[in-house]
């Protein structure tokens, strides 16, 4: 069969996403930078709260790059999930480009129905707090990591 049904991230699935992120992250009482990527890796929504830093912007929306592309969490596992030490993660970050893979944790897949719509990034907590705001953000919608 030459073509196949998919679904794709809507802009409306999208703001859900991200008020939920934001909601979060005012519970925790931190700025952040959340962005939200389609499954190849395009930018779809992108928000850094008052007093963000601006290097979020450019972390987070690799994590969610970097999660969409993979297909799983971010961390400090290659794309195999084999551990890395530093340097192998800074090399693969160098080869794979460093706007497409990070081992920096706060980024998830968006998965629905056994198919990875795309990807979240959240950037400026800690990395604990990074995950827990993704995860909830990706819950919002009936989407699981």
């Amino acid at each position: 069969m030459p073509f196949a049904r998919t679904h794709r991230l809507t802009t409306r699935g999208a703001k859900t996403m991200m008020a939920a992120a934001i909601a979060k992250a005012e519970e925790f009482g931190i700025p952040v930078t959340v962005a939200i990527a389609d499954a190849g890796g395009h930018l779809v929504l992108l928000e850094r709260m008052d007093g963000g830093r601006f290097h979020t912007v450019h972390s987070s929306t690799t994590k969610a790059v970097c999660s969409a592309s993979n297909k799983r969490p971010t961390t400090t596992q290659g794309a195999q999930a084999q551990h890395l030490d530093t340097a192998h993660a800074l090399g693969l970050a160098l080869a794979a480009g460093p706007e497409r893979w990070t081992a920096m944790e706060g980024g998830f897949p968006i998965l629905y129905e056994g198919e990875c719509l795309g990807g979240i990034g959240v950037s400026g907590g800690d990395w604990e707090q990074d995950e827990a705001i993704a995860r909830v953000a990706v819950e919002a919608v009936g989407a699981s990591f």
